[in-house]
């Protein structure tokens, strides 16, 4: 059996994580400045190898941790990406990672680190490798996600108002929604409920705040905006 695998050629497995923050009614991406060869200077997903005593699931929770200091967080993986000269340094297979995280609760200093900055989604730079392949397909599956599961909850606060959660849907989907027909599809969603608080940031009357209720979604009907 030693003698069949050593015959085998050997590559490189990493991980690219796709980072999706919230904010100001825009969808965002987090990318870094790359200070190391190759393609040193030039934008690119947070990535790692994945390490021998570590499955790829938690190689993508390690690596969304080292750049985040986030943990439990929305992720799935998006797919692997194994073109022969997609890295110029070795031979790399990388399987790439979306994640969602509340752009507020993510370790600012350790962002500075990585030389990692929040880039509008409609504005992204030249990305280096097919990291732009990734971002596409991990829009695509976040897209068909949000349709029928409640995973936008996790770019919010824990408190919103009904303006901030349809801007957020318009973000995810790039298209504007009909406010009526939102707010009527929301009003028959039990698990997201009406809190006592205002939010007074917008105007002196102010809006009501609501918050997703995970335990009434398990009991709910199945979740379709």
């Amino acid at each position: 059996m030693n003698n069949y695998y050593s015959s085998k050629s050997k590559f490189y497995v990493a991980i690219d994580c796709i980072i999706f923050g919230f904010n100001e009614g825009e969808l965002n991406l987090l990318l870094l400045k790359r200070n190391f060869q190759p393609a040193m200077g030039e934008w690119s997903l947070m990535g790692g190898f994945v390490q021998e005593n570590e499955s790829t699931d938690d190689a993508a929770k390690r690596v969304l941790h080292e750049l985040t200091g986030l943990d439990k967080v929305y992720m799935e993986q998006v797919g692997s990406f194994g073109s022969i000269d997609r890295d110029p340094g070795e031979r790399v297979i990388s399987i790439s990672y979306y994640a969602l995280i509340n752009i507020n609760e993510y370790d600012k200093e350790l962002v500075q680190q990585h030389n990692a900055y929040w880039v509008n989604i409609n504005e992204l730079p030249e990305l280096i490798f097919d990291h732009p392949q990734m971002v596409e397909q991990a829009r695509d599956l976040m897209q068909q996600k949000a349709s029928i599961a409640p995973i936008g909850f996790n770019l919010l606060p824990t408190l919103f108002t009904l303006s901030q959660l349809q801007s957020l849907y318009e973000a995810i989907y790039g298209e504007i929604i009909d406010k009526r027909n939102f707010r009527k599809r929301i009003a028959e969603m039990d698990y997201i409920e009406k809190t006592d608080k205002i939010d007074k940031t917008g105007s002196k009357r102010g809006a009501a705040l609501y918050k997703f209720n995970e335990k009434a979604y398990r009991k709910a009907p199945k979740f379709k905006l």
